[in-house]
């Protein structure tokens, strides 16, 4: 939205094993279903078996993907990813799934998430495989991925699935991972599950996806979530589960107040149940005299909904929204930056003029898009906006996988609830308490992650000069340099082929 950037997660990852279908298409179905989760870039690994084909580009999965290109990515094995990037540039050659070299193949990667210590892993990657090996790795990626992507080289002694277990305890963060090689597929979580990934079952094979909404696309059954600290193994003998650390849970908190789509279920709590509640919590705690509850749509429609139920004040729909706006790479002249919001919604007039309204919203970030909201709704005629939030004040910045604004940046940071009213231009404010927030999502308090709003990090951060999205890309041993004219790139044993272009 021009003008604000709201929060944004860091991808959606997808993964099916399926002898007999077309896992390429699947795969898309897939990722369509986990769109919200990222709009930079797509990309679809698949495997017959013997070589694995990789095609990914900038854009939204309908964008990046056609007949031709899914025909073209044949075989049993499929991993997808959709990228929203919080380690390293919006830039093709950070696309995902990676693909690198393995001892006995090739390994195609995505991930869901964000590592705390890349800066140790950088020197990890360099102490096994040298300077010159890593940037052979990367080619020119600079995430956090290829790092994974690059230790998990390994050796002759060691199958993929061994390496796995040996790296994924040295991995600190958040990180929901879908890869394979030739001729299984793997699934693994960070043992605290910051972000969700589920497990479903096909007539014919396995699925694991971010969220269960992707299930229910490609017609699998939800059999259950991929435990924190678990990797799972699909291939022609079956499934497998190791454990390779102790669970921690600290599930994201902000997956049930707005990254998450409504339909999903998280840790056996719907969303759109948890957004409901949030509501009439809110209502609750902060009830004010009014003629209408308006939700900002789509992501405060559910808590709206729930405002309206407890407080008996009358729902509707003051705002209409433009379904056909995605990202935008065209940058608005100076007279169209000032109507920003518009872009996206727009007041029903005749809905809220001369209305006390009570305008309900997920979030307050930098507040850019609260304070143009308000000010259309009063040139609209509305006669009072009360603005209802359904999360705490956002105040610290997440290094799990949401790219946030700075702390510097956030409007709770610097002010009170009636300062930010004032700023806003509301006639009040009303947060949901922490304790409310916590009881709608019906989870245990000390299995959740809350930093963004208390500050409290449940794993441990590097000092900060090595914390950033652009830490990789300021490295003085960067990974890896793309060729010039680069179309194509054939790594590993196994022949992979890379169908991207750049």
């Amino acid at each position: 939205m021009p003008g604000e950037k709201g929060p944004q997660d860091a991808c959606g990852v997808f993964g099916v094993w399926a002898p007999g279908e077309e896992v390429a298409k699947l795969a898309y179905f897939g990722l369509y279903a986990l769109q919200h989760r990222g709009q930079e870039s797509a990309g679809i690994a698949t495997s017959n078996g013997e070589q694995i084909l990789v095609y990914k580009d900038m854009g939204l999965v309908s964008q990046v993907f056609d007949e031709t290109a899914l025909n073209a990515l044949t075989g049993h094995i499929a991993v997808g990813h959709c990228r929203y990037s919080t380690t390293g540039g919006v830039t093709w050659e950070n696309a995902q799934p990676t693909l690198g070299p393995t001892a006995s193949g090739t390994v195609a990667l995505g991930h869901n998430g964000n590592l705390t210590n890349t800066a140790e892993l950088v020197n990890l990657v360099a102490e096994r495989y040298g300077a010159q090996r890593r940037g052979e790795l990367a080619r020119g990626n600079t995430t956090d991925t290829a790092l994974v992507t690059a230790l998990l080289a390994g050796d002759q002694d060691h199958t993929l699935e061994a390496t796995a277990l040996e790296v994924l305890p040295r991995l600190r963060g958040a990180f929901s991972l879908v890869f394979m090689d030739e001729r299984t597929l793997y699934a693994a979580r960070d043992p605290q599950g910051v972000r969700p990934l589920v497990l479903g079952r096909l007539e014919r094979g396995w699925v694991v996806a971010s969220e269960t909404p992707a299930l229910d696309i490609v017609g699998a059954s939800f059999v259950r979530e991929v435990e924190p600290g678990e990797l799972i193994a699909i291939d022609a003998d079956g499934l497998r589960s190791t454990k390779f650390a102790e669970v921690e849970r600290a599930g994201c908190i902000f997956e049930y107040v707005y990254l998450a789509r409504p339909d999903t279920s998280i840790n056996g709590k719907s969303v759109h149940a948890s957004r409901v509640e949030m509501g009439r919590e809110l209502a609750r705690e902060h009830p004010v005299e009014a003629d209408l509850v308006i939700p900002v749509p789509e992501s405060g429609t559910p808590a709206a909904v729930g405002y309206a139920q407890e407080s008996g004040i009358p729902f509707g729909q003051g705002l209409t929204k433009n379904a056909y706006v995605g990202r935008t790479f065209i940058q608005p002249s100076d007279t169209l930056r000032q109507l920003g919001i518009r872009l996206k919604l727009n007041p029903l007039r005749e809905v809220i003029r001369g209305k006390r309204l009570v305008v309900v919203d997920d979030s307050i970030v930098r507040g850019n898009t609260q304070r143009a909201l308000i000010r259309m709704l009063r040139e609209a005629g509305a006669a009072e906006v009360h603005v209802r939030i359904s999360s705490p004040p956002v105040k610290w910045p997440c290094f799990y996988g949401i790219d946030f604004a700075s702390r510097a940046e956030l409007i709770a940071n610097g002010l009170g609830v009636d300062e930010i009213a004032a700023s806003l231009g509301a006639d009040s404010l009303g947060y949901i308490s922490m304790e409310g927030l916590i009881a709608a999502t019906e989870q245990p308090s000390s299995q959740l992650c809350t930093a963004c709003f208390s500050g409290h990090y449940p794993i441990e951060l590097p000092p900060a000069d090595q914390l950033g999205k652009h830490l990789l890309e300021q490295d003085v041993l960067p990974l890896g340099a793309p060729e010039d004219g680069l179309l194509s790139l054939s790594v590993g044993a196994g022949g992979a082929n890379a169908l991207d272009h750049p």
